[in-house]
Protein backbone atom coordinates (compact mmCIF):
# COMPACT_ATOMS: atom_id res chain seq x y z
CA UNK A 1 0.00 0.00 0.00
CA UNK A 2 1.45 3.26 -0.48
CA UNK A 3 2.54 5.60 1.70
CA UNK A 4 0.38 7.67 4.24
CA UNK A 5 2.47 10.37 3.62
CA UNK A 6 1.73 10.58 -0.74
CA UNK A 7 -1.01 12.85 -1.96
CA UNK A 8 -3.04 10.04 -3.24
CA UNK A 9 -2.96 7.55 -0.56
CA UNK A 10 -3.39 10.52 1.98
CA UNK A 11 -7.42 10.19 0.88
CA UNK A 12 -7.53 7.01 3.37
CA UNK A 13 -5.07 8.45 5.89
CA UNK A 14 -4.24 12.38 6.17
CA UNK A 15 -6.70 12.55 8.99
CA UNK A 16 -4.86 10.13 10.78
CA UNK A 17 -1.90 10.62 9.79
CA UNK A 18 -1.99 14.60 10.79
CA UNK A 19 -3.41 13.99 14.55
CA UNK A 20 -0.76 11.44 15.04
CA UNK A 21 2.45 13.98 13.72
CA UNK A 22 1.09 16.57 16.17
CA UNK A 23 0.49 13.75 19.08
CA UNK A 24 4.33 13.20 18.31
CA UNK A 25 5.38 16.51 18.35
CA UNK A 26 3.92 16.75 21.53
CA UNK A 27 5.77 14.04 22.93
CA UNK A 28 8.65 15.12 21.61
CA UNK A 29 8.17 17.82 23.14
CA UNK A 30 7.26 16.95 26.45
CA UNK A 31 10.09 14.29 26.68
CA UNK A 32 12.89 16.27 25.38
CA UNK A 33 13.69 13.35 23.09
CA UNK A 34 13.80 13.34 19.32
CA UNK A 35 13.37 9.69 19.20
CA UNK A 36 10.18 8.05 20.28
CA UNK A 37 9.93 4.51 21.25
CA UNK A 38 6.36 3.64 19.19
CA UNK A 39 4.63 0.38 19.05
CA UNK A 40 2.18 -0.85 16.11
CA UNK A 41 0.14 -3.76 17.15
CA UNK A 42 -1.01 -4.86 13.67
CA UNK A 43 0.80 -2.65 11.26
CA UNK A 44 1.49 -5.46 8.62
CA UNK A 45 3.87 -3.71 5.86
CA UNK A 46 4.89 -0.73 7.92
CA UNK A 47 2.37 1.75 6.35
CA UNK A 48 2.69 3.79 9.26
CA UNK A 49 6.18 2.34 10.83
CA UNK A 50 8.16 2.98 8.18
CA UNK A 51 7.16 6.84 7.67
CA UNK A 52 7.44 6.91 11.33
CA UNK A 53 11.18 5.75 11.24
CA UNK A 54 11.89 7.82 8.75
CA UNK A 55 10.72 11.21 11.31
CA UNK A 56 13.80 9.33 13.33
CA UNK A 57 11.44 7.43 15.83
CA UNK A 58 11.94 3.62 17.00
CA UNK A 59 8.98 1.60 15.64
CA UNK A 60 8.01 -2.18 17.01
CA UNK A 61 5.58 -3.87 14.69
CA UNK A 62 3.27 -6.47 16.08
CA UNK A 63 1.77 -8.53 13.27
CA UNK A 64 0.41 -11.99 13.08
CA UNK A 65 1.03 -12.77 9.65
CA UNK A 66 4.63 -13.59 8.47
CA UNK A 67 4.16 -12.13 5.22
CA UNK A 68 3.34 -9.22 6.14
CA UNK A 69 6.81 -8.64 8.69
CA UNK A 70 8.51 -9.73 5.44
CA UNK A 71 7.05 -7.29 3.65
CA UNK A 72 8.09 -4.92 6.29
CA UNK A 73 11.36 -5.83 6.61
CA UNK A 74 11.79 -5.26 2.71
CA UNK A 75 10.24 -2.07 3.04
CA UNK A 76 12.16 -0.66 5.63
CA UNK A 77 15.44 -1.75 4.25
CA UNK A 78 14.62 0.62 0.72
CA UNK A 79 13.74 3.48 2.89
CA UNK A 80 16.86 3.18 4.23
CA UNK A 81 15.61 2.42 8.19
CA UNK A 82 16.09 -1.15 9.12
CA UNK A 83 17.81 0.31 12.31
CA UNK A 84 14.62 1.91 13.21
CA UNK A 85 12.40 -0.83 12.64
CA UNK A 86 11.67 -4.26 13.95
CA UNK A 87 9.09 -6.66 13.62
CA UNK A 88 7.71 -9.43 15.69
CA UNK A 89 5.19 -11.98 14.93
CA UNK A 90 2.24 -11.75 17.53
CA UNK A 91 -1.14 -10.51 18.18
CA UNK A 92 -2.63 -7.83 20.19
CA UNK A 93 -4.21 -10.21 22.88
CA UNK A 94 -1.03 -11.67 23.50
CA UNK A 95 1.20 -9.14 23.25
CA UNK A 96 3.13 -9.25 26.10
CA UNK A 97 4.47 -12.26 24.91
CA UNK A 98 6.52 -10.87 22.19
CA UNK A 99 7.06 -6.95 23.70
CA UNK A 100 7.29 -5.08 27.33
CA UNK A 101 4.99 -3.92 29.32
CA UNK A 102 4.88 0.21 29.92
CA UNK A 103 7.74 0.79 26.92
CA UNK A 104 6.15 2.91 24.70
CA UNK A 105 5.71 6.32 24.31
CA UNK A 106 3.37 5.94 21.36
CA UNK A 107 0.83 3.10 20.79
CA UNK A 108 -0.54 2.52 17.07
CA UNK A 109 -3.67 0.04 16.96
CA UNK A 110 -5.06 0.46 13.86
CA UNK A 111 -7.53 -2.05 12.04
CA UNK A 112 -7.05 -4.63 14.85
CA UNK A 113 -10.06 -4.34 16.92
CA UNK A 114 -12.87 -5.23 14.10
CA UNK A 115 -10.99 -8.74 14.14
CA UNK A 116 -10.25 -9.44 18.10
CA UNK A 117 -12.51 -11.38 20.19
CA UNK A 118 -12.18 -9.27 22.90
CA UNK A 119 -11.71 -5.85 22.13
CA UNK A 120 -11.94 -4.59 25.54
CA UNK A 121 -8.75 -6.52 26.45
CA UNK A 122 -7.08 -5.60 23.19
CA UNK A 123 -7.14 -1.90 24.29
CA UNK A 124 -6.21 -2.79 28.25
CA UNK A 125 -2.97 -4.54 26.40
CA UNK A 126 -2.57 -1.55 24.30
CA UNK A 127 -2.71 0.97 27.06
CA UNK A 128 -0.42 -1.45 29.32
CA UNK A 129 2.10 -1.00 27.12
CA UNK A 130 2.51 2.88 27.32
CA UNK A 131 4.74 4.38 29.73
CA UNK A 132 2.99 6.67 32.40
CA UNK A 133 3.32 9.62 30.17
CA UNK A 134 1.99 8.19 26.90
CA UNK A 135 -0.51 8.13 23.67
CA UNK A 136 -2.71 5.63 21.98
CA UNK A 137 -4.01 6.18 18.26
CA UNK A 138 -6.95 3.94 18.26
CA UNK A 139 -8.58 3.54 14.92
CA UNK A 140 -11.22 1.13 13.91
CA UNK A 141 -14.13 0.93 11.51
CA UNK A 142 -17.15 2.92 11.20
CA UNK A 143 -21.01 1.17 11.33
CA UNK A 144 -22.45 4.23 10.41
CA UNK A 145 -20.32 4.73 6.97
CA UNK A 146 -21.11 0.95 5.94
CA UNK A 147 -24.72 1.75 6.20
CA UNK A 148 -24.34 4.22 3.92
CA UNK A 149 -22.19 2.68 1.95
CA UNK A 150 -24.60 -0.48 1.60
CA UNK A 151 -27.30 1.84 0.80
CA UNK A 152 -26.07 4.18 -1.86
CA UNK A 153 -25.17 0.70 -3.50
CA UNK A 154 -28.97 -0.04 -3.65
CA UNK A 155 -28.27 -2.56 -0.61
CA UNK A 156 -31.36 -1.25 1.65
CA UNK A 157 -32.10 -4.71 3.56
CA UNK A 158 -28.09 -5.18 4.08
CA UNK A 159 -28.05 -1.35 5.11
CA UNK A 160 -30.66 -2.09 7.76
CA UNK A 161 -29.33 -5.14 8.56
CA UNK A 162 -25.92 -3.71 9.74
CA UNK A 163 -27.70 -0.34 11.50
CA UNK A 164 -29.43 -3.23 13.64
CA UNK A 165 -26.64 -5.91 14.15
CA UNK A 166 -24.83 -5.64 17.48
CA UNK A 167 -21.56 -5.69 15.31
CA UNK A 168 -22.65 -3.81 12.25
CA UNK A 169 -22.26 -6.30 10.36
CA UNK A 170 -24.46 -6.32 6.90
CA UNK A 171 -24.79 -9.98 6.68
CA UNK A 172 -23.03 -13.35 6.43
CA UNK A 173 -20.84 -12.23 3.46
CA UNK A 174 -19.29 -9.10 5.19
CA UNK A 175 -15.75 -9.54 5.28
CA UNK A 176 -15.52 -7.70 8.48
CA UNK A 177 -16.64 -9.48 11.75
CA UNK A 178 -17.44 -5.85 14.27
CA UNK A 179 -17.70 -2.16 13.47
CA UNK A 180 -18.28 0.25 16.31
CA UNK A 181 -19.24 3.47 16.34
CA UNK A 182 -17.58 6.51 18.19
CA UNK A 183 -19.38 6.19 21.53
CA UNK A 184 -17.95 2.67 21.82
CA UNK A 185 -14.35 3.03 20.53
CA UNK A 186 -14.60 5.74 23.49
CA UNK A 187 -16.05 3.94 26.18
CA UNK A 188 -13.13 1.37 25.14
CA UNK A 189 -10.88 3.75 25.81
CA UNK A 190 -11.65 5.53 28.68
CA UNK A 191 -12.60 1.85 29.99
CA UNK A 192 -8.76 1.05 29.45
CA UNK A 193 -7.96 4.29 31.86
CA UNK A 194 -7.03 6.56 29.26
CA UNK A 195 -8.53 10.58 28.56
CA UNK A 196 -10.03 10.87 25.16
CA UNK A 197 -7.68 13.80 23.67
CA UNK A 198 -9.47 13.84 20.04
CA UNK A 199 -12.27 11.56 17.97
CA UNK A 200 -12.36 12.16 14.15
CA UNK A 201 -14.31 10.43 11.51
CA UNK A 202 -11.83 9.18 8.76
CA UNK A 203 -12.97 8.34 4.97
CA UNK A 204 -16.62 10.57 5.33
CA UNK A 205 -16.14 11.47 1.81
CA UNK A 206 -13.44 9.72 -0.14
CA UNK A 207 -15.13 6.56 -0.01
CA UNK A 208 -18.27 8.09 -1.81
CA UNK A 209 -16.67 9.99 -4.05
CA UNK A 210 -15.89 8.44 -7.63
CA UNK A 211 -12.13 8.10 -8.18
CA UNK A 212 -12.48 8.90 -11.65
CA UNK A 213 -13.68 12.49 -10.25
CA UNK A 214 -10.72 12.78 -8.09
CA UNK A 215 -8.18 11.52 -10.53
CA UNK A 216 -9.34 13.79 -13.43
CA UNK A 217 -10.74 16.87 -12.14
CA UNK A 218 -8.22 19.55 -11.63
CA UNK A 219 -7.98 20.39 -8.33
CA UNK A 220 -10.46 17.60 -6.80
CA UNK A 221 -7.68 15.51 -4.95
CA UNK A 222 -6.66 18.94 -2.46
CA UNK A 223 -10.44 19.89 -2.28
CA UNK A 224 -11.77 16.75 -1.16
CA UNK A 225 -8.58 16.56 1.38
CA UNK A 226 -9.81 19.85 2.63
CA UNK A 227 -13.19 19.18 3.03
CA UNK A 228 -12.14 15.70 4.84
CA UNK A 229 -9.96 17.84 7.28
CA UNK A 230 -12.97 20.29 8.07
CA UNK A 231 -15.60 17.39 8.44
CA UNK A 232 -13.53 14.88 10.58
CA UNK A 233 -13.57 16.71 13.71
CA UNK A 234 -17.62 17.52 13.39
CA UNK A 235 -19.88 15.24 15.55
CA UNK A 236 -22.20 15.14 12.89
CA UNK A 237 -19.97 13.58 10.58
CA UNK A 238 -18.73 10.48 12.69
CA UNK A 239 -22.29 8.93 12.25
CA UNK A 240 -21.11 8.32 8.57
CA UNK A 241 -17.55 7.74 8.94
CA UNK A 242 -15.74 4.79 7.33
CA UNK A 243 -13.05 5.07 9.87
CA UNK A 244 -13.34 6.35 13.57
CA UNK A 245 -10.15 7.53 14.83
CA UNK A 246 -9.64 7.93 19.27
CA UNK A 247 -6.39 9.29 20.02
CA UNK A 248 -6.43 8.72 24.18
CA UNK A 249 -3.65 10.19 26.61
CA UNK A 250 -2.52 8.43 30.00
CA UNK A 251 -3.13 10.89 32.69
CA UNK A 252 0.49 11.63 32.94
CA UNK A 253 -0.07 12.85 29.39
CA UNK A 254 -3.06 14.65 29.41
CA UNK A 255 -1.76 16.91 32.27
CA UNK A 256 1.42 17.77 30.58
Amino acid sequence: MPDPTRPRASLRTAVVWEVLQEALDRRVKATGRDALDVLDTGGGSGNFAVPLARLGHRVTVVDPSPNALFALERRAAEAGVADRVKGVQGDVLGLFDVVERGGHDVVLCHGVLEYVDDPAEGVRNTVAALRSEGVLSLLAAGVGGAVVARALAGHFKEAKQALEDPDGRWGSGDPMPRRFSADQLTALVEGAGLAVAAVHGVRVFADLVPGVLVDTEPGALDALLKLEAAAAELPAFHAVATQLHVLGETPGAAEV
